[in-house]
């Protein structure tokens, strides 16, 4: 299932959760430079998008488009392997919680970077060593997400394959954008129906390991087991979770 397909089937709420983040913006917005034209790829319901420059956005899924509150940026159905312009039409594309989600990723940025002066990617590193028991709702609940990501290419790969540099990304504790890390501190959301139905992974899973991961948090959030072994997080502001930003050149 591509993205755009994906999105057409579980984006009809994805309003209600997933904002933009003011500190994660702030520092996409910092990673764009002075750049005045901006193409968003994979833009979904808009977040992120920069209020003070000229922003075209780009988005495969009819429903997420429909979402797009008024005064959004003008946005076309197109995918990233096509983008429907020419060579260094813009002066930076932006790609934000997306490329997870396309047939070949380092294709993408290549046609990214041949429309653009700059490039900056907004994802997860999820092929690092240990990166499943970075993250409690993996490493305790929901194993199932190694096989989501088996065969993608690395970090580093998709790095090399547009000389970007890469920088984490802090999720606050209180993050205001819905996405999967975003409840690292705030265990119970995880419970609520809304929030799971907007985030991509659960439906990827699947309904059988979704309802076991839920029952089982479920209980260790009412016995206390969750809070005995993950106290430390409970005086956190943020956590490295494995969110990076790749910015060429």
């Amino acid at each position: 299932m591509t993205g755009g397909q994906l999105y057409d089937t579980i984006g009809a709420t994805y309003t209600a959760t997933r904002r933009t983040e003011p500190r994660i913006a702030a520092q996409i917005w910092a990673a764009l430079g002075d750049a005045r034209t901006v193409l968003n790829v994979g833009a979904g319901t808009g977040s992120y998008e920069p209020p003070d420059r000229d922003v075209t956005a780009v988005e495969p899924s009819a429903l997420m488009r429909a979402q797009r509150p008024a005064g959004a940026a003008w946005c076309l159905a197109a995918t990233a392997d096509r983008l429907p312009f020419a060579d260094q039409s813009f002066a930076a594309a932006m790609a934000i919680a997306t490329i997870h989600h396309w047939p070949d990723p380092i294709a993408g940025l290549r046609e990214l970077q041949r429309v653009a002066g700059r490039v900056v990617v907004f994802t997860h590193d999820d092929t690092a060593a240990g990166w499943l028991d970075r993250f409690w709702l993996t490493r305790d609940y929901l194993p199932e997400v190694a096989g989501l990501v088996a065969g993608r290419p690395s970090l580093t790969e998709l790095a090399q394959a547009i000389g970007a540099r890469i920088e984490p990304v802090p999720v606050p504790w209180d993050c205001a954008d819905g996405f999967f890390e975003a409840y690292w501190r705030r265990p119970e959301a995880y419970l609520d129906d809304q929030v799971r139905r907007d985030i991509s992974v659960w439906g990827a899973v699947g309904p059988a390991a979704e309802q076991r991961a839920v029952r089982a948090l479920g209980h260790d959030l009412a016995s206390g087991h969750w809070a005995e072994r993950n106290r430390d997080l409970l005086a956190l502001e943020t956590a490295d979770l494995g969110l990076r930003l790749l910015t060429a050149p």
